[in-house]
Protein backbone atom coordinates (compact mmCIF):
# COMPACT_ATOMS: atom_id res chain seq x y z
CA UNK A 1 0.00 0.00 0.00
CA UNK A 2 1.11 3.52 -0.77
CA UNK A 3 1.76 5.57 2.41
CA UNK A 4 0.32 8.85 2.31
CA UNK A 5 2.11 12.23 3.07
CA UNK A 6 0.60 14.98 5.20
CA UNK A 7 0.34 16.63 1.95
CA UNK A 8 -1.17 13.77 0.29
CA UNK A 9 -3.75 13.62 3.28
CA UNK A 10 -4.66 17.48 2.38
CA UNK A 11 -5.07 16.63 -0.92
CA UNK A 12 -7.64 13.82 0.06
CA UNK A 13 -9.79 16.75 2.58
CA UNK A 14 -9.85 19.33 0.09
CA UNK A 15 -11.22 16.49 -2.67
CA UNK A 16 -13.90 15.18 -0.23
CA UNK A 17 -14.93 18.94 0.78
CA UNK A 18 -15.68 19.74 -2.77
CA UNK A 19 -17.15 16.71 -3.28
CA UNK A 20 -20.10 17.51 -0.41
CA UNK A 21 -20.29 20.71 -1.66
CA UNK A 22 -20.81 20.36 -5.52
CA UNK A 23 -22.49 16.88 -5.25
CA UNK A 24 -23.99 17.75 -8.40
CA UNK A 25 -21.55 19.13 -10.43
CA UNK A 26 -19.55 17.12 -13.12
CA UNK A 27 -16.87 19.78 -12.72
CA UNK A 28 -15.88 18.94 -9.53
CA UNK A 29 -16.01 15.27 -10.22
CA UNK A 30 -13.41 16.34 -12.76
CA UNK A 31 -10.81 17.95 -10.77
CA UNK A 32 -11.10 15.23 -7.91
CA UNK A 33 -10.07 12.48 -10.68
CA UNK A 34 -7.42 14.97 -12.16
CA UNK A 35 -6.16 15.44 -8.08
CA UNK A 36 -6.39 12.05 -7.55
CA UNK A 37 -4.55 10.58 -10.80
CA UNK A 38 -2.23 13.54 -9.70
CA UNK A 39 -1.69 12.39 -6.06
CA UNK A 40 -1.25 8.78 -7.20
CA UNK A 41 1.90 9.75 -9.81
CA UNK A 42 3.42 12.48 -7.35
CA UNK A 43 3.43 9.08 -4.69
CA UNK A 44 4.86 6.57 -7.20
CA UNK A 45 7.56 8.86 -8.02
CA UNK A 46 8.41 9.83 -4.39
CA UNK A 47 8.44 6.07 -3.90
CA UNK A 48 10.83 5.16 -6.33
CA UNK A 49 14.72 6.07 -6.30
CA UNK A 50 15.87 6.69 -9.32
CA UNK A 51 19.95 5.58 -9.97
CA UNK A 52 21.40 7.07 -12.95
CA UNK A 53 24.68 5.36 -14.68
CA UNK A 54 26.27 5.47 -17.99
CA UNK A 55 29.06 4.06 -20.12
CA UNK A 56 30.30 1.14 -21.79
CA UNK A 57 28.26 -0.55 -24.63
CA UNK A 58 30.53 -3.81 -24.31
CA UNK A 59 28.21 -5.66 -21.10
CA UNK A 60 24.88 -3.83 -21.92
CA UNK A 61 23.09 -6.57 -22.85
CA UNK A 62 24.05 -8.51 -19.58
CA UNK A 63 23.51 -5.03 -17.59
CA UNK A 64 20.37 -4.50 -19.18
CA UNK A 65 18.99 -8.15 -17.67
CA UNK A 66 20.65 -7.13 -13.94
CA UNK A 67 18.61 -3.71 -13.73
CA UNK A 68 15.58 -5.58 -15.28
CA UNK A 69 15.58 -8.23 -12.69
CA UNK A 70 16.86 -6.34 -10.05
CA UNK A 71 13.71 -4.24 -10.09
CA UNK A 72 11.87 -7.67 -8.60
CA UNK A 73 14.33 -7.52 -5.87
CA UNK A 74 13.96 -4.13 -4.61
CA UNK A 75 11.08 -2.56 -6.27
CA UNK A 76 11.61 0.80 -4.63
CA UNK A 77 14.86 1.47 -7.27
CA UNK A 78 14.99 2.10 -10.85
CA UNK A 79 18.24 2.05 -12.69
CA UNK A 80 18.59 4.00 -15.89
CA UNK A 81 21.40 3.43 -17.92
CA UNK A 82 23.06 4.94 -20.61
CA UNK A 83 24.95 2.70 -22.94
CA UNK A 84 27.40 5.74 -24.66
CA UNK A 85 30.57 4.17 -24.36
CA UNK A 86 33.58 4.36 -21.77
CA UNK A 87 34.89 7.05 -22.16
CA UNK A 88 31.63 9.15 -22.58
CA UNK A 89 30.86 7.43 -19.26
CA UNK A 90 33.85 8.25 -17.15
CA UNK A 91 33.13 11.76 -18.34
CA UNK A 92 29.66 11.81 -17.05
CA UNK A 93 30.78 10.23 -13.74
CA UNK A 94 33.66 12.67 -12.94
CA UNK A 95 31.56 15.56 -14.00
CA UNK A 96 28.72 14.39 -11.42
CA UNK A 97 25.89 13.92 -13.22
CA UNK A 98 25.56 10.37 -12.90
CA UNK A 99 25.80 7.85 -9.69
CA UNK A 100 27.87 5.51 -11.19
CA UNK A 101 30.27 4.92 -14.11
CA UNK A 102 31.10 2.25 -16.27
CA UNK A 103 33.98 1.19 -18.33
CA UNK A 104 36.17 -2.16 -20.05
CA UNK A 105 38.94 0.14 -19.66
CA UNK A 106 40.91 1.21 -16.17
CA UNK A 107 40.39 4.84 -15.52
CA UNK A 108 43.99 5.83 -15.58
CA UNK A 109 45.24 7.70 -12.67
CA UNK A 110 45.54 11.29 -14.25
CA UNK A 111 41.41 10.78 -14.29
CA UNK A 112 41.36 9.25 -11.12
CA UNK A 113 43.08 12.13 -9.57
CA UNK A 114 40.23 14.41 -10.78
CA UNK A 115 37.86 13.07 -8.37
CA UNK A 116 37.43 14.94 -4.72
CA UNK A 117 36.47 11.50 -3.73
CA UNK A 118 38.61 8.18 -4.38
CA UNK A 119 37.20 5.91 -7.12
CA UNK A 120 36.80 2.03 -7.15
CA UNK A 121 36.50 -0.07 -9.94
CA UNK A 122 34.37 -3.05 -9.00
CA UNK A 123 34.73 -5.99 -11.49
CA UNK A 124 31.33 -6.74 -12.79
CA UNK A 125 32.15 -9.38 -15.72
CA UNK A 126 34.31 -10.79 -18.34
CA UNK A 127 33.82 -10.65 -21.77
CA UNK A 128 36.13 -11.00 -25.04
CA UNK A 129 36.68 -8.32 -28.28
CA UNK A 130 35.79 -10.82 -30.73
CA UNK A 131 37.21 -9.77 -34.89
CA UNK A 132 34.20 -10.42 -36.88
CA UNK A 133 33.95 -10.05 -40.75
CA UNK A 134 31.34 -10.04 -43.58
CA UNK A 135 33.41 -11.88 -46.34
CA UNK A 136 31.22 -13.34 -49.59
CA UNK A 137 31.19 -17.21 -49.49
CA UNK A 138 32.94 -17.47 -46.24
CA UNK A 139 30.69 -18.63 -43.06
CA UNK A 140 33.16 -20.18 -41.16
CA UNK A 141 35.89 -18.55 -38.79
CA UNK A 142 39.33 -18.04 -39.91
CA UNK A 143 42.82 -17.97 -38.35
CA UNK A 144 44.85 -14.67 -37.67
CA UNK A 145 47.98 -13.94 -35.99
CA UNK A 146 48.26 -10.42 -34.38
CA UNK A 147 50.96 -9.55 -36.44
CA UNK A 148 48.50 -10.13 -38.95
CA UNK A 149 46.12 -8.76 -37.75
CA UNK A 150 47.58 -5.40 -36.51
CA UNK A 151 48.43 -5.46 -40.12
CA UNK A 152 44.73 -5.46 -41.35
CA UNK A 153 43.96 -2.59 -39.07
CA UNK A 154 47.11 -0.29 -40.03
CA UNK A 155 45.85 -0.75 -43.83
CA UNK A 156 49.62 -2.60 -44.91
CA UNK A 157 47.56 -5.23 -45.77
CA UNK A 158 44.32 -4.20 -48.41
CA UNK A 159 43.11 -7.59 -49.73
CA UNK A 160 41.54 -10.66 -48.03
CA UNK A 161 43.72 -12.87 -50.99
CA UNK A 162 46.83 -11.33 -49.37
CA UNK A 163 49.26 -13.69 -49.45
CA UNK A 164 49.73 -13.84 -45.53
CA UNK A 165 46.03 -14.29 -45.17
CA UNK A 166 46.09 -17.14 -47.62
CA UNK A 167 48.59 -18.86 -45.86
CA UNK A 168 46.61 -19.12 -42.28
CA UNK A 169 43.79 -20.28 -43.89
CA UNK A 170 44.67 -23.26 -46.69
CA UNK A 171 41.76 -24.88 -46.61
CA UNK A 172 39.68 -21.74 -47.65
CA UNK A 173 38.65 -20.06 -50.61
CA UNK A 174 38.71 -16.59 -50.18
CA UNK A 175 37.36 -14.16 -53.02
CA UNK A 176 40.08 -12.87 -54.74
CA UNK A 177 40.62 -9.23 -55.47
CA UNK A 178 37.76 -8.49 -52.72
CA UNK A 179 39.38 -5.43 -50.68
CA UNK A 180 39.34 -4.70 -46.75
CA UNK A 181 36.99 -2.45 -45.34
CA UNK A 182 37.93 -1.60 -42.04
CA UNK A 183 35.09 -0.72 -39.07
CA UNK A 184 36.41 0.87 -35.90
CA UNK A 185 35.00 2.37 -33.04
CA UNK A 186 34.18 6.44 -33.57
CA UNK A 187 33.14 6.80 -29.94
CA UNK A 188 35.55 7.02 -27.07
CA UNK A 189 35.21 3.36 -26.15
CA UNK A 190 36.74 0.82 -23.85
CA UNK A 191 36.15 -2.17 -26.55
CA UNK A 192 38.55 0.00 -28.68
CA UNK A 193 41.08 0.49 -25.77
CA UNK A 194 41.40 -3.18 -24.83
CA UNK A 195 41.67 -3.87 -28.79
CA UNK A 196 44.42 -1.63 -29.38
CA UNK A 197 46.20 -2.29 -25.82
CA UNK A 198 46.31 -6.00 -27.40
CA UNK A 199 47.74 -4.91 -30.86
CA UNK A 200 50.47 -2.60 -28.84
CA UNK A 201 51.27 -5.57 -27.18
CA UNK A 202 51.46 -8.13 -29.81
CA UNK A 203 53.25 -5.44 -32.67
CA UNK A 204 56.07 -2.67 -32.36
CA UNK A 205 54.83 -1.23 -35.39
CA UNK A 206 51.61 -0.68 -34.29
CA UNK A 207 52.98 0.79 -30.81
CA UNK A 208 54.81 3.07 -32.72
CA UNK A 209 52.26 4.07 -34.98
CA UNK A 210 49.17 4.20 -33.56
CA UNK A 211 49.37 3.39 -29.92
CA UNK A 212 46.52 2.58 -27.72
CA UNK A 213 43.76 4.42 -25.61
CA UNK A 214 39.91 4.99 -25.95
CA UNK A 215 40.65 6.58 -28.90
CA UNK A 216 42.97 6.33 -31.56
CA UNK A 217 44.14 8.22 -34.69
CA UNK A 218 43.14 4.98 -37.39
CA UNK A 219 44.77 5.15 -40.67
CA UNK A 220 41.50 4.23 -42.86
CA UNK A 221 38.35 2.92 -42.82
CA UNK A 222 34.54 3.57 -41.13
CA UNK A 223 33.65 4.62 -37.59
CA UNK A 224 30.49 3.29 -35.97
CA UNK A 225 29.70 4.49 -32.33
CA UNK A 226 29.02 1.63 -30.24
CA UNK A 227 29.50 -2.09 -30.74
CA UNK A 228 26.01 -1.90 -32.51
CA UNK A 229 27.20 0.55 -34.97
CA UNK A 230 30.28 -1.54 -35.79
CA UNK A 231 28.31 -4.58 -35.36
CA UNK A 232 25.95 -2.64 -38.17
CA UNK A 233 28.53 -1.46 -40.45
CA UNK A 234 30.31 -4.76 -41.00
CA UNK A 235 26.64 -6.37 -41.26
CA UNK A 236 26.02 -3.79 -44.56
CA UNK A 237 29.93 -3.88 -46.23
CA UNK A 238 31.06 -7.16 -48.12
CA UNK A 239 34.59 -7.38 -47.46
CA UNK A 240 34.76 -5.77 -44.14
CA UNK A 241 36.01 -6.64 -40.92
CA UNK A 242 35.08 -5.21 -37.56
CA UNK A 243 36.17 -5.41 -33.52
CA UNK A 244 33.01 -5.76 -31.26
CA UNK A 245 32.39 -7.51 -27.71
CA UNK A 246 31.36 -11.49 -28.28
CA UNK A 247 28.43 -11.22 -27.80
CA UNK A 248 27.07 -8.82 -30.23
CA UNK A 249 29.00 -11.08 -32.90
CA UNK A 250 27.39 -14.33 -31.67
CA UNK A 251 23.72 -12.65 -31.99
CA UNK A 252 24.14 -10.94 -35.19
CA UNK A 253 25.74 -14.71 -35.97
CA UNK A 254 28.86 -13.41 -37.54
CA UNK A 255 31.80 -15.45 -38.20
CA UNK A 256 34.95 -14.84 -36.16
CA UNK A 257 38.75 -15.07 -36.22
CA UNK A 258 40.55 -17.66 -34.20
CA UNK A 259 43.19 -15.34 -33.02
CA UNK A 260 46.70 -17.24 -32.23
CA UNK A 261 47.35 -16.63 -28.18
CA UNK A 262 50.90 -16.31 -26.43
CA UNK A 263 51.39 -19.92 -26.48
CA UNK A 264 51.01 -20.29 -29.63
CA UNK A 265 47.48 -21.56 -30.37
CA UNK A 266 44.46 -20.09 -32.07
CA UNK A 267 41.61 -20.02 -30.02
CA UNK A 268 37.72 -18.83 -30.83
CA UNK A 269 36.18 -16.05 -28.26
CA UNK A 270 34.40 -18.09 -26.04
CA UNK A 271 32.79 -17.71 -22.30
CA UNK A 272 35.52 -21.08 -21.77
CA UNK A 273 38.69 -18.83 -23.75
CA UNK A 274 37.83 -15.92 -21.23
CA UNK A 275 37.33 -17.37 -18.07
CA UNK A 276 40.95 -19.14 -18.93
CA UNK A 277 42.78 -15.95 -19.31
CA UNK A 278 40.71 -14.41 -15.88
CA UNK A 279 42.21 -17.62 -14.17
CA UNK A 280 45.58 -16.70 -15.36
CA UNK A 281 45.41 -13.01 -13.94
CA UNK A 282 44.25 -14.10 -10.51
CA UNK A 283 48.18 -14.19 -8.92
CA UNK A 284 48.80 -10.35 -10.58
CA UNK A 285 45.49 -8.99 -10.34
CA UNK A 286 46.28 -5.72 -8.36
CA UNK A 287 44.43 -4.19 -5.10
CA UNK A 288 42.88 -1.78 -7.15
CA UNK A 289 41.34 -4.74 -9.70
CA UNK A 290 42.80 -2.68 -12.50
CA UNK A 291 44.65 -4.83 -14.87
CA UNK A 292 45.16 -5.80 -18.40
CA UNK A 293 44.50 -9.57 -19.22
CA UNK A 294 45.50 -9.20 -23.22
CA UNK A 295 47.88 -11.41 -24.54
CA UNK A 296 47.34 -13.96 -21.18
CA UNK A 297 49.91 -17.14 -20.65
CA UNK A 298 48.09 -20.40 -20.46
CA UNK A 299 46.52 -23.23 -22.84
CA UNK A 300 43.26 -22.07 -24.58
CA UNK A 301 43.35 -18.68 -23.55
CA UNK A 302 41.36 -15.97 -25.78
CA UNK A 303 43.95 -13.31 -26.41
CA UNK A 304 41.75 -10.41 -26.40
CA UNK A 305 40.46 -11.22 -23.21
CA UNK A 306 38.83 -8.02 -20.41
CA UNK A 307 37.28 -7.12 -17.19
CA UNK A 308 35.20 -5.01 -17.45
CA UNK A 309 34.09 -2.35 -14.07
CA UNK A 310 31.19 -0.64 -12.40
CA UNK A 311 32.98 2.75 -11.54
CA UNK A 312 31.60 3.52 -7.77
CA UNK A 313 32.65 6.42 -5.21
CA UNK A 314 34.63 5.58 -2.21
CA UNK A 315 32.39 7.74 -0.17
CA UNK A 316 28.39 8.45 -0.77
CA UNK A 317 25.71 9.89 1.25
CA UNK A 318 23.82 6.96 2.43
CA UNK A 319 20.35 7.96 1.00
CA UNK A 320 21.54 5.97 -2.24
CA UNK A 321 24.73 4.77 -1.27
CA UNK A 322 22.82 2.36 0.39
CA UNK A 323 20.77 1.11 -2.12
CA UNK A 324 24.02 0.94 -4.51
CA UNK A 325 25.59 -1.69 -2.22
CA UNK A 326 23.13 -3.35 -1.96
CA UNK A 327 22.89 -3.79 -5.84
CA UNK A 328 26.66 -4.65 -5.84
CA UNK A 329 26.28 -7.46 -4.03
CA UNK A 330 23.39 -8.82 -5.64
CA UNK A 331 25.61 -8.52 -8.70
CA UNK A 332 28.30 -10.57 -7.30
CA UNK A 333 25.38 -13.00 -6.31
CA UNK A 334 22.96 -14.00 -8.54
CA UNK A 335 23.86 -11.45 -11.23
CA UNK A 336 27.08 -13.80 -12.23
CA UNK A 337 24.77 -16.81 -12.45
CA UNK A 338 23.02 -14.51 -15.68
CA UNK A 339 26.78 -13.72 -17.59
CA UNK A 340 27.16 -17.32 -18.96
CA UNK A 341 24.07 -16.98 -20.83
CA UNK A 342 24.12 -13.61 -22.64
CA UNK A 343 28.22 -15.18 -23.65
CA UNK A 344 29.79 -13.13 -20.96
CA UNK A 345 32.00 -15.12 -18.26
CA UNK A 346 31.51 -15.10 -14.52
CA UNK A 347 34.00 -13.81 -12.16
CA UNK A 348 36.17 -16.22 -10.82
CA UNK A 349 34.82 -17.56 -7.30
CA UNK A 350 38.38 -16.59 -6.05
CA UNK A 351 37.52 -13.01 -7.37
CA UNK A 352 34.24 -12.48 -6.28
CA UNK A 353 35.59 -12.93 -2.17
CA UNK A 354 37.57 -9.88 -2.90
CA UNK A 355 35.43 -8.15 -4.87
CA UNK A 356 32.90 -8.10 -2.24
CA UNK A 357 35.75 -7.24 0.37
CA UNK A 358 36.13 -3.99 -1.42
CA UNK A 359 32.27 -3.06 -1.49
CA UNK A 360 32.07 -3.45 2.46
CA UNK A 361 34.81 -0.69 2.02
CA UNK A 362 32.45 1.42 0.86
CA UNK A 363 31.79 4.17 3.27
CA UNK A 364 28.35 5.74 3.48
CA UNK A 365 27.60 9.47 4.89
CA UNK A 366 26.46 8.69 8.32
CA UNK A 367 28.54 5.65 9.38
CA UNK A 368 31.92 5.47 11.64
CA UNK A 369 33.37 7.48 8.41
CA UNK A 370 32.76 10.73 9.78
CA UNK A 371 33.90 12.42 6.43
CA UNK A 372 30.98 13.57 3.92
CA UNK A 373 30.42 11.02 1.07
CA UNK A 374 29.52 11.87 -2.29
CA UNK A 375 26.35 13.64 -2.60
CA UNK A 376 24.38 11.72 -5.69
CA UNK A 377 22.21 12.89 -7.86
Amino acid sequence: MIKMSKIGMSIISIISVISIRSVRSKFSIVCAGVILGFLSLSSFAAETMLINGAGTTFPYPLYAKWFSSYREVDKSVEFNYQSIGSGGGIRQFLAGTTDFGASDAPMKDDELAQSKVPILHIPATLGAVAVTFNLPGVKDSLNLTPEVLAKIFMGDIKKWDDEEILKLNPKVVIPKNQYIIVCYRSDGSGTTAVFTEYLEKVSPDWKKRIGSGKSVKWPAGLGGKGNEGVSSLVKQNPGSIGYIEMNYAFENKFPVFAIKNAKGEFVLPSVKSVTKAAEASLKVLPEDFRVSITEAAGSDVYPISAYTYLLIYQKMESHKGKKIVEFLKWAMGKGQTMATSLNYAPLPNQLVKRVLSKIDSIALEGSSDKKEGHKLN
